[in-house]
């Protein structure tokens, strides 16, 4: 059976080329489901696949996409028979396994949860990877840190993780303040009910000073580096950082100073290893309380043609909000 997918290869000379392939089932690696996708996400991950970053993807040709939404074409698994509709979203999907850019692909049974017919597979793959982080985050610090009445700030405040966990935070009743770098967006993001948004140059601290006056009872932090070593100087007593990304560095120069006199908590946040039962209670969650109206129609949904000049303006910080790929 033929299907086409978004395909990467790498040239003698070492560059990354991207085309639409027609491309056959029997080439996909060994699973339990092979699954037909009718919906993925494009996520910055995705974006670091496309342009030939060995340490997300090791070897081309390769089809990216972390996210699929789709349904059973071919069952080993009693729990996933025919028919069934069903999401993946992080494991190896998209890294070195043929992924949702791909009209259909094969995986494990032990990377698929099931999709409730309440939540359409538009609207997950609206969420994806990136809002299934925000919601991991949000859940976290509302359940493993004292937080006081100061607000919630969340940087990356125009990225897909940044702008729904935002959303979420506004939903659930708290005050949200947004951070970005980019100028354009402030306008963006107030749209979303942050009740401030600074720029990033404004808000980072480059002082030697250990802390700072707090100003917020938590964080969301997708940057790292100095972005991360600010918030650690701002967040109050007892407070807490749900840390999930690494955009600005993987280094992080700090001092034990917030952690042993404000007793702050700084906590990580994976969604690609998560265990399956954990990641299908999220999901659960996602589609119902903490389910976000509009978000669906604030997205872009694009076709394959349109991933490559996508994913090029994403890595050169030209895109935000959240980009979903109909096959």
């Amino acid at each position: 059976m033929n299907y086409q997918a978004f395909v990467v290869s790498e040239t003698p000379s070492g560059e990354f080329i991207s085309e639409i392939k027609q491309k056959d089932v029997n080439e996909l690696p060994q699973g339990d489901l092979l699954i037909k996708v009718s919906h993925s996400s494009v996520n910055f991950k995705d974006a670091l696949s496309f342009s030939g970053n060995k340490g997300v993807t090791q070897s081309y040709p390769h089809t990216p996409g972390i996210d699929a939404a789709g349904e059973v074409i071919e069952s080993s698994s009693k729990e996933f028979p025919v028919g069934c509709k069903v999401l993946v979203t992080g494991y190896d999907l998209g890294m070195n396994t043929s992924g949702g850019f791909g009209e259909y692909i094969r995986v494990p049974a032990s990377w698929v949860i099931k999709r409730r017919d309440d939540l359409s597979p538009e609207l997950a793959m609206a969420w994806g990877t990136a809002g299934l982080t925000a919601a991991l985050c949000v859940d976290k610090l509302i359940s493993q840190s004292n937080l006081s009445d100061k607000p919630i700030v969340v940087t990356g405040s125009s990225g897909g993780v940044g702008s729904i966990a935002i959303r979420l935070l506004v939903k659930l009743g708290f005050d949200v303040h947004g951070v970005t770098s980019k100028s354009s967006q402030v306008e963006e993001i107030k749209k979303l009910d942050a009740s401030k948004v600074y720029l990033l140059d404004e808000f980072l601290d480059d002082s030697k000073r250990p802390m700072l006056k707090p100003e917020f009872s938590a964080a969301i932090d997708v940057a790292g580096g100095n972005v991360l070593e600010t918030l650690l100087k701002k967040v109050d007593y007892q407070g807490a950082i749900a840390c999930c990304g690494l955009v600005a560095s993987p280094k992080l120069v700090t001092s034990v100073f917030p952690f042993i006199l404000r007793d702050i908590s700084l906590l990580g946040v994976d969604s690609v290893e998560l265990p399956l039962q954990r990641k299908q209670a999220m999901w659960d969650k996602i589609a119902n309380e903490w389910s976000l109206d509009n978000l669906l129609t604030e997205c872009k949904i694009i076709r394959k043609e349109e991933l490559s000049s996508v994913m090029t303006d994403m890595l050169a910080g030209k895109t935000s909000g959240r980009y979903i790929l109909a096959h």
